[in-house]
């Protein structure tokens, strides 16, 4: 930088930063190596009316203020974590500091996330899930979660006639746990050498290292069932869909 009338500062720009760019004095002018600003936000981002610009600040320090209240920790120790004054990190999460680029990734690693996670959008696309029914022998299925196995589990709804096929030939065995609860009617699940009834309102959980089958009794069951990465291979056809 070159003192005079018209000083001029280099930055260099990476691919995919979001930069929080300080106000310059009068007469500074940035010169960017690489994308320019505007061209890298164009490319990566949809520009927003500034309402929501807004809404996602003040979300981010929501989330921060959030995180931090959830671990118990007071500002001081925050603060310490991320090597920043209390008094600075308390006008972060208020609204009265800028957040500066180097100071959200400390924030985001004392607090144990990521960058990503702590200024995504805040917008419902993946709020409300609309299933689709994916059909089987005997079974009808939705998948309810945004994404398969999404944070290691899937969930979904089944609805079970008894012309699905079941019987020693049928049992599945995996690692891991399920647990469902049944909605309405009565579900059969076969259990090792037990067979369990289970009726609407009650829930089951058990090992699936133990062979199961889950069935309907006397008509149509419909449960909601969680399963991990294992269960959902071994109980859900490879189709069902799931659109925000």
């Amino acid at each position: 930088m070159r003192c005079g009338s018209a000083a001029a500062v280099s930055v260099f720009v990476p691919a995919r930063v979001v930069l929080c760019v300080p106000v310059l004095p009068m007469g500074l002018r940035v010169r960017c190596h690489g994308p320019t600003v505007g061209a890298l936000v164009r490319r990566t981002h949809t520009l927003l009316p500034m309402t929501q610009e807004l809404g996602l600040d003040n979300v981010v320090r929501h989330r921060i203020r959030g995180l931090r209240l959830a671990r118990g920790w007071s500002l001081d120790t925050l603060a310490a974590r991320c090597h920043l004054s209390p008094s600075n990190l308390s006008r972060i999460e208020t609204g009265h500091r800028r957040i500066a680029l180097d100071q959200l990734v400390a924030i985001a690693r004392a607090l144990d996330t990521t960058l990503d996670h702590l200024v995504e959008s805040a917008d419902d696309e993946d709020v409300v899930i609309r299933a689709q029914a994916c059909h089987t022998e005997g079974m009808t299925s939705w998948l309810l979660s945004g994404e398969r196995s999404l944070h290691g589990v899937t969930v979904a709804k089944l609805r079970i006639t008894p012309d699905r096929p079941t019987g020693v030939e049928h049992l599945k065995v995996h690692p891991g746990r399920e647990w469902f609860t049944v909605l309405s009617g009565t579900a059969r699940l076969e259990l090792g050498e037990r067979v369990l009834l289970i009726q609407a309102g009650d829930a089951a959980e058990f090992s699936t290292m133990t062979p199961h089958c889950v069935g309907a009794h006397g008509g149509p069951v419909e449960i909601l069932i969680i399963l991990d990465h294992n269960g959902e291979r071994s109980h859900l056809p490879p189709g069902p869909a799931a659109h925000s």
